[in-house]
């Protein structure tokens, strides 16, 4: 195998000397550096990437964090990241943080060790304290963890106006929303909060219904989908995420329940689930492809080490007119 050495050698110049080349980092004379490149072509010499990274304390890799990968908003998410991320030079490491209770604080590490450049976090379990002794780049989806750190996310006050101006129009007098757990400071409990508080002011009623914090998978949806209808049989609509809104209509279908004669459905995310069931289900839509871009454009001006003019950076969503709140 070829080494530095060799192309020393071969060039009559110190091995410190290629590898200024190689790095691209002090000066070195044009004459020289076309000596060391002829050198290297001639003898088929490939730079170690790695040994290269290090050296510059670059890695050229960007971790990603999202609490399932296989639910359909996060990994359209991170889909749409990783195609921009290695259009722009960048490899990617993805994990789903869910049933690894150190995931992110062990992401976090790495960072600070240089072992990766940076962080797109949408995990959402770990203390925001955790996020405080770094300094390094990273970008929140939805979450918000300290002025520092950006956070992308959709506009879910206009969200939630989408949503209450839908089910208004459709008669609705009685909504369950479902909820995770409002505990980690998520910016998607502003459209629950602002869902509840539009459809009371309109002197209508909307109950919530609690999951888990950690349901993920279609079993624990339809879980979640069957208990809330057997406990609220006299609601005439439901709210929630599109893969817990998706069992809800096969379940009313299941016992005959007509929709959207019966029961209005609304789900929030639009992902394609919404789009596959018969009939489309109505949803709100978030602009998941541009949240990919707006993170991880911002991620790079951090890695790049240009200042962030934006903290919170909102983007607007839209509605799906689907046959399920006619």
């Amino acid at each position: 195998m070829v080494s530095i050495k060799d192309v020393a050698e071969k060039a009559n110049v110190a091995k410190s000397t290629v590898s200024l080349v190689i790095n691209n980092n002090g000066y070195v004379s044009e004459k020289t550096k076309e000596k060391v490149e002829k050198a290297m072509r001639e003898l088929k010499y490939v730079p170690n990437q790695l040994a290269k990274n290090l050296s510059i304390r670059k890695s050229n890799l960007i971790g990603i964090v999202m609490p399932d990968i296989l639910h359909p908003f996060f990994s359209t998410f991170i889909k749409h990241v990783e195609k921009e991320l290695y259009d722009k030079g960048y490899m990617t490491m993805v994990c789903g943080s869910v049933g690894r209770n150190h995931v992110e604080k062990e992401y976090i590490e790495w960072l600070n060790r240089s072992t990766m450049d940076g962080i797109i976090m949408g995990a959402h379990s770990l203390d925001i304290s955790h996020y405080v002794g770094t300094d390094r780049p990273i970008v929140s989806l939805d979450r918000f963890l300290n002025e520092r750190i950006p956070m992308v996310s959709s506009n879910h006050h206009q969200a939630a106006e989408l949503t209450i101006g839908r089910l208004e129009r459709s008669g609705c007098t009685h909504a369950v929303q479902f909820v995770g757990s409002r505990k980690y400071n998520l910016g998607s409990d502003t459209y629950v909060e602002h869902c509840k508080r539009m459809f009371e002011e309109k002197g209508h009623r909307l109950d919530f219904f609690e999951m888990d914090s950690n349901t993920f998978t279609l079993e624990q949806y339809m879980k979640a989908a069957s208990t809330a209808m057997d406990k609220h049989k006299g609601a005439d609509a439901f709210i929630g995420s599109d893969l817990v809104i998706s069992q809800c209509l096969k379940i009313a279908t299941e016992k005959g329940i007509r929709v959207p004669d019966d029961l209005k459905l609304i789900a929030f995310d639009g992902t394609y689930v919404t789009r596959i069931t018969s009939p489309v289900i109505t949803a709100i839509v978030q602009p998941i492809e541009k949240l990919a871009s707006l993170a991880t454009d911002a991620l790079i001006h951090q890695i790049n080490g240009n200042p962030i003019r934006e903290r919170h950076m909102i983007l607007d969503v839209s509605i799906q007119e689907g046959e399920t709140t006619l």
